[in-house]
């Protein structure tokens, strides 16, 4: 899921490519704050740049949903006084909650006491709300029945309608695809993943969200993606996944069609608070309409595998297994799969290496920080690509140095092109969530500096 920010009552696109087309409010605060990390002048950042030592070219989908009209949303809060601390779900969820352990978990859950029931809120999501339910020490285990499941109430993402890029042309009952849906489809997904040993175990599912196994972990920092031995685990985790053959939609709509409807909603926006009016003209200035079509025939004439993609692959995403710690290889696992669809291979990688410049545990407001220079290196994006390599392709180590390095020089300019795609997309994305999210978050501050970072690097690149 989107582990970025917490969740609210936002509006999101379904996931997936699969049918449809294509893993956390407050009181105003007055006017906008500084950053915390203000972004660098052009010049300024190319010295970075180079003082770092170069190399090629962050936020958590499919095509949006349709929700109520933007315009007449009402508009959130973008400074929050204080973050939310209560980490109590509410009795309703807790009520809601028992009875779903109780009704699909075997053994002790079985006849577990409502008043034993122990629940605690984990973090949300942008996507999701997730809880960890368990037994008390005091209940004994009856079967092989888990002592602790994770609960995941699905949020807006899947709640809300999605049509296929196809659909902008059609009658509304040949596009959209019903919440239902889509939520059955991320299931078969999840539970396929499970069955295959590359995500958690799933012990129940329900309209509302699922049951899954809690895997004692913690999310790797934002500063972690950069460690050698973590790059490569990365690197052979998604070659991996990217191997997959899984039964859905393979054409590559996601990216694109989904991009499509973010604009078309971006354009039709209107805030009424000033401080928001500015940043959202800014973002007008640079002409979107014109930049993504300038972007597609970029891409177009970009070579890159459609491949199934997590199109989500940040720090957020990725657990660091207990116990596994000081693991050279086996101590990572991806999660939060809600945004797979098949997609092009270039733009899953080259979201990843923007997500190494966005640090998301920043706790004050726009609750992120920004630092274009950590961009991978081109020594470091070739230290990944080497190992993704050594998975995806066979025989590679048996390939001369001049066919590796062909290969991989060929790598270098197609993530980076679609690194630009990655900065477009959520720079999009975050407009919208500014105007439907209950997110405490600087969803305008987040755009702005997604197409800071979008044009730095086209000029980096030359395009």
């Amino acid at each position: 899921m989107k582990t970025k920010f917490c969740n609210g009552g936002e509006a999101e696109p379904a996931p997936l490519g699969l049918l449809l087309s294509c893993g956390e409010g407050a009181p105003p605060a007055g006017g906008d704050p500084a950053p915390p990390l203000a972004p660098a002048a052009p010049a300024e950042l190319e010295a970075k740049e180079r003082e770092h030592g170069g190399g090629g070219g962050g936020g958590r989908c499919c095509p949006p949903p349709s929700p109520p009209p933007l315009a007449t949303a009402p508009e959130r809060d973008e400074e929050p006084e204080e973050a939310a601390g209560d980490q109590t779900p509410d009795p309703r969820t807790r009520r809601k909650a028992y009875l779903w352990c109780k009704e699909f978990l075997p053994g002790a859950w079985r006849t577990l006491p409502e008043d034993r029931f122990h629940i605690s809120v984990v973090r949300g999501g942008l996507s999701n709300m997730l809880f960890q339910c368990s037994l008390p020490d005091c209940v004994q285990s009856v079967l092989d029945e888990p002592r602790t499941v994770l609960l995941r109430l699905y949020g807006a993402i899947l709640q809300m309608r999605s049509c296929s890029k196809e659909g902008a042309g059609q009658a509304p009952n040949e596009d959209v695809c019903q919440g239902a849906e889509a939520m059955v489809l991320e299931s078969v997904m999840f539970a396929i993943l499970a069955e295959r040993c590359l995500g958690p175990k799933l012990y129940g599912i329900f309209p509302q969200g699922r049951l899954e196994q809690f895997i004692p972990s913690r999310r790797l920092d934002t500063g972690e993606l950069s460690v050698p031995d973590i790059s490569a685990e990365i690197a052979e985790k998604m070659a991996t996944f990217h191997g997959m053959k899984m039964p859905f939609n393979k054409e590559p709509k996601w990216l694109f069609g989904t991009m499509e409807k973010y604009l078309n909603q971006v354009l039709r926006i209107k805030f009424t608070r000033e401080s928001r009016v500015k940043k959202l003209n800014k973002l007008l200035s640079y002409n979107l309409p014109l930049e993504m079509e300038n972007l597609r025939s970029l891409l177009e004439s970009t070579s890159s595998p459609v491949v199934f993609c997590h199109n989500d692959c940040q720090e957020g995403n990725i657990l660091l297994l207990e116990g596994r710690e000081a693991w050279e290889k086996q101590k990572l696992m991806l999660i939060d799969f809600e945004y797979s669809s098949y997609n092009y291979r270039g733009f899953d990688i080259g979201n990843h290496f923007c997500e190494w410049m966005y640090d998301y545990t920043y706790e004050k407001f726009p609750f992120f920080r920004a630092n274009i220079p950590k961009y991978p290196t081109k020594k470091q994006q070739l230290h990944f690509i080497s190992n993704y390599l050594a998975v995806s392709h066979n025989g590679f180590e048996k390939l001369s140095n001049e066919e590796k390095s062909r290969m991989e020089e060929e790598m270098l300019v197609e993530i980076n092109r679609f690194a630009l795609a990655s900065h477009f997309f959520w720079g999009l994305w975050s407009i919208v969530q500014a105007k439907i999210s209950s997110i405490e978050f600087g969803y305008m501050d987040y755009a702005l500096a997604r197409f800071e970072a979008y044009f730095y690097q086209k000029r980096k690149l030359g395009v």
